[in-house]
């Protein structure tokens, strides 16, 4: 298979996981190549998400490495033979490639946890909202550049629209509901968009008000995207030099604790909806 300049982050995992199989069966990288009829150089290249694997080699190399899990191997194979050209492809060379990447990872996504403390979840944004967030960068993006990120952020939220969405939990701080991004009938339509999103069967909001008790965690925020076993979920996290995307599972049965954590915070969906309700009233 050809040499990718430039893997996607989904092609990425796809290289650490096999890596990940291989250091798991104490091989390095020049025999586990060796029992494939390859070279140390082309396994780095597939471990890299730089070249490709195909299905036969896949299983190869999981029997090679005595990995019994099918549903991970079936997993690993469906990354491995996925020819997906999704709507994000229209933004390659347009938009940074984490842009596309953090869209790549949604459409896969079997459910989603979020938890914000300062803006609301980007699934819920409306329009005006996010176009307020863009606009707020320093330094200023030209205008055809926030407008790119404003509708790449409105397409997102197919995953939580379409007809076959996928589960969503979203926790919500208060501050980010109170948080004027945008002027005041900006906010009053972005508290309406939650409380309509929120009726969806697939769709849970939960509020964290100011004076619950014993919520130390502001700093929590996550994107948490399932995966089609647990091994191959995703977190998402905003980092100084960008999205951050994090993997191992030491840190993602953290992060799914922190999640249990945060909810455990906050007030039943229904109760929340009452508290957006009253904010709502009060702009």
């Amino acid at each position: 298979m050809p040499r990718r300049r430039q893997p996607t982050a989904r092609q990425e995992r796809l290289g650490a996981e096999l890596r990940k199989l291989r250091e798991a069966a104490g091989l390095k990288a020049r025999e586990a190549a060796a029992l494939i009829g390859s070279d140390s150089a082309q396994m780095s290249q597939m471990e890299s998400g730089t070249a490709g694997v195909s299905e036969e080699r896949l299983r190869s190399l999981a029997a090679h490495y005595c990995c019994e899990d099918e549903e991970l191997i079936a997993a690993l194979v469906a990354m491995a033979t996925d020819r997906t050209q999704g709507w994000w492809e229209d933004y390659r060379g347009l938009l940074p490639a984490r842009f596309l990447d953090i869209a790549e990872l949604e459409h896969h996504a079997s459910y989603r946890f979020d938890v914000e403390t300062l803006n609301i979840p980007g699934l819920f944004q409306t329009e005006a909202y996010a176009h307020a967030i863009y606009s707020y960068r320093v330094p200023e993006l030209p205008a055809r550049d926030t407008e790119l990120r404003v509708q790449h952020r409105m397409r997102r939220k197919a995953i939580i629209e379409r007809h076959a969405s996928i589960p969503y939990e979203a926790v919500i701080h208060e501050a980010a509901l109170r948080i004027r991004v945008g002027d005041r009938s900006i906010t009053r339509a972005q508290l309406a968009r939650v409380l309509e999103l929120s009726e969806a069967d697939h769709v849970t909001v939960r509020v964290i008000p100011f004076d619950i008790d014993g919520f130390a965690g502001a700093w929590n925020t996550m994107m948490y995207a399932g995966g089609p076993v647990t091994k191959l979920d995703t977190v998402l996290r905003d980092a100084p030099q960008g999205a951050a995307f994090i993997d191992s599972e030491a840190q993602l049965g953290a992060f799914r604790t922190l999640f249990r954590k945060v909810e455990s915070a906050s007030l039943e969906p229904e109760r929340s909806r009452d508290f957006i309700h009253r904010l709502a009233k009060e702009l």
